[in-house]
């Protein structure tokens, strides 16, 4: 009788095809985030009511929504490294953990120091929310096939506020704010437990690998320097590209509701009802990008067509049409501009992301990840002191959301064009085995 030895096993395990697990596992972490995404809506939606039962000003309403963003950072870089020695499946479930605790207090009487040290620990909850997601789903899937769920994970960001907007704005009105963040919390707690039932943690590194792949888990260098992964053009280029794409993310969220009622002069009903339409179209173009780079990728066509070009192309294109909404006069048009503007740079991400799977280990890829959130979260605290401070020094606030947000377009334009030049997996690959003299 022959034993079969432990390589010949994982062998035979690293050819088991991507079956319903993996797609449980993604539609769990698409609630995820559109849980986290939901969240960053409600004081935007209950913005009068709360400013009036808390007693503050406009301006100590503008710390708190930016106070989200304060240890976005450090929760991405603190969670990114524990992805390598703590189980995913424990740490997605920790940080939902952390996301009720974080709201639990808002659902009775509290004062503005509270509220402060709630939206902090969010923040810090939800800054590697999405890295860890990726990082999980490219987990359960090769890398020819990571396309489609990754923009499932991406269109629950944007399908996030789209579901909030009607159902938490009727909570809000027919009871309170307290009620809206009870109606998350209790959503939160659901998830929670679906997570621990359903959920476990990914195959083995290469346990989905259809077929052997220079992009392959088995091909990937392991235990390569932080240092050089994080030095790679393609890292460093994903990590510009996704910077850029979300100064229009903060942006949408903090700023565009105010340039339709006070900029573009749609009174508060229709300015909400606008507002969905760039998520909605977000959310078809997240899944659509990731479609169509599994299709070309799957079809032999160099990655850094399929990942670089294409997610780069997408910014560029968002950033034009930011430009663009300030340059023309007729409303229709505007809001086709509008709508591209705050969608096609959220359909880059999901594409952005699987670049730096084809270059990176996947014991050390949550790191990366991390490292690259924690970059790109830089944008959400100076793009909307940026427009502000643009604003604020204009003659009209007309005149000075189009300076703003003319100005970011082009500084979108600029970057999706720079890291086109950066993001080469291939050779990159190439290189980063040379570095580290091999693979395993």
């Amino acid at each position: 009788m022959t034993v079969a030895s432990p390589r010949s096993r994982q062998t035979s395990v690293a050819r088991r095809p991507v079956g319903r697990r993996a797609w449980v596992i993604t539609f769990l972490l698409f609630a995820f985030m559109l849980l986290n995404f939901a969240d960053k809506a409600v004081l935007g939606f209950a913005g009068a009511e709360f400013t009036q039962d808390l007693g503050i000003s406009a301006q100590q309403f503008g710390v708190l929504q930016s106070s989200f963003f304060w240890l976005f950072a450090v929760g991405a870089l603190a969670l990114g490294a524990l992805t390598a020695r703590v189980k995913v499946k424990w740490l997605a479930g920790g940080l939902m953990v952390l996301w009720i605790v974080a709201m639990a207090p808002l659902l009775g009487p509290v004062g503005f120091g509270t509220v402060l040290v709630c939206r902090i620990v969010l923040g810090f909850a939800e800054g590697p929310a999405y890295a860890l997601c990726t990082h999980i789903v490219h987990s359960w899937f090769p890398p020819e096939k990571r396309g489609v769920p990754g923009g499932l994970v991406t269109a629950g960001a944007s399908v996030g506020p789209l579901i909030a907007a009607p159902l938490l704005t009727w909570v809000i009105a027919r009871w309170s704010w307290h009620a809206a963040f009870g109606v998350l919390v209790a959503a939160g707690v659901l998830w929670l437990i679906a997570w621990l039932f359903l959920s476990e943690d990914p195959p083995e590194a290469g346990a989905t690998a259809a077929a052997p792949s220079v992009f392959s888990a088995d091909a990937l260098p392991v235990q390569a320097p932080l240092r050089v992964l994080l030095s790679s053009r393609t890292v460093m280029g994903i990590a510009l590209l996704t910077a850029f794409a979300y100064l229009a993310t903060t942006l949408k969220v903090a700023w565009l509701p105010l340039y339709l009622n006070e900029g573009l002069g749609y009174g508060t009903v229709t300015s909400g009802w606008l507002i969905t339409v760039p998520y909605a179209v977000a959310a078809v173009a997240a899944i659509s990008a990731g479609l169509v780079s599994n299709r070309l990728t799957a079809r032999g066509v160099s990655r850094r067509i399929t990942r670089g070009y294409l997610a780069c192309g997408l910014v560029v294109l968002a950033g034009a049409s930011m430009y663009l909404f300030t340059a023309i006069d007729s409303r229709p048009l505007q809001m086709v501009f509008i709508t591209l503007a705050f969608s096609m740079n959220s359909a880059a991400y999901a594409v952005a992301f699987i670049a730096v799977g084809d270059v990176v280990h996947p014991r050390q890829r949550g790191t990366v990840l991390g490292c690259v959130a924690a970059f790109y979260s830089l944008a959400g605290i100076l793009a909307p002191l940026l427009l502000g401070h643009l604003v604020d020094a204009a003659p009209s606030d007309g005149i000075g959301y189009g300076r703003g947000f003319a100005t970011i377009g082009i500084l979108m334009v600029a970057g999706g064009a720079l890291a086109l030049t950066l993001v080469r997996p291939e050779s990159d690959l190439a290189r980063i085995r040379e570095r580290v003299g091999g693979t395993r």
